[in-house]
């Protein structure tokens, strides 16, 4: 058997719809992440497209999906108010994949994505087994003291960072102080010389196991 992956669609009466890609690996999966795109983008976005292989080559199952805004919108950044609903989409397709796999489900998001996957792991513990994310909006690139962390004293599930050394909506200092207030297992990987889109032409090939490799030692550590 061979990896695959196919379009998914979960649509449940009365619940927002799940949509996006499934990544099969070739051997049986036990565990599954959900990845989510950034406010300007999609799920087929290169990054996440990209990181979504190479972590079903590393034998996880993947959905990468679009969030809840995407789907009604095919451009331009959520409308003020969607977070919620982006977060129930994100609930939704975390128990989507659970029906997918029968060990543990992970989380991530890039940017916005990021914001809302850990803003919904602290409003609800124990709903994923660890959260990936990506180029994390710790503040606008123009008003640092605006800071997105109320709910990471609420965050108990362990979480990796990655984050590009040239990032605006945050530095990597500015990131260590702010990991400080996550009581879970944290861990910051930086990519040198990255913005915030964190994939570029001189890391394109080689980033995107880098992450899949990090994440992969980052839970190992927990077993």
């Amino acid at each position: 058997m061979e990896s695959e992956c196919r379009p998914f669609e979960d649509a449940q009466s009365g619940k927002v719809p799940v949509r996006g890609h499934l990544h099969v690996p070739a051997s049986s999966p036990r565990n599954g992440i959900v990845l989510t795109h950034s406010a300007g983008a999609n799920s087929s976005s290169p990054l996440l497209v990209a990181i979504a292989n190479a972590f079903c080559k590393s034998g996880l199952t993947v959905l990468r999906c679009d969030l809840p805004f995407r789907q009604l919108r095919p451009h331009g950044p959520p409308p003020r108010g969607s977070a919620e609903r982006d977060r129930q989409g994100l609930q939704r397709a975390v128990e989507a994949l659970r029906r997918q796999v029968p060990g543990r489900v992970f989380l991530g998001g890039h940017s916005y994505g990021g914001r809302q996957t850990s803003m919904l792991a602290a409003s609800q513990p124990g709903l994923v087994d660890a959260l990936l994310l990506l180029s994390y909006p710790l503040h606008p690139p123009t008003a640092p003291s605006q800071l997105r962390t109320a709910h990471f004293p609420d965050l108990r599930a362990p979480t990796l960072f990655i984050h590009g050394t040239r990032d605006g909506f945050g530095v990597i200092d500015e990131m260590k102080a702010a990991l400080k207030l996550i009581p879970a297992r944290t861990q910051l990987v930086p990519v040198e010389g990255a913005g915030h889109e964190l994939m570029s032409a001189r890391n394109r090939a080689t980033l995107p196991d880098v992450i899949a490799d990090a994440f992969a030692r980052f839970m190992a550590a927990q077993a």
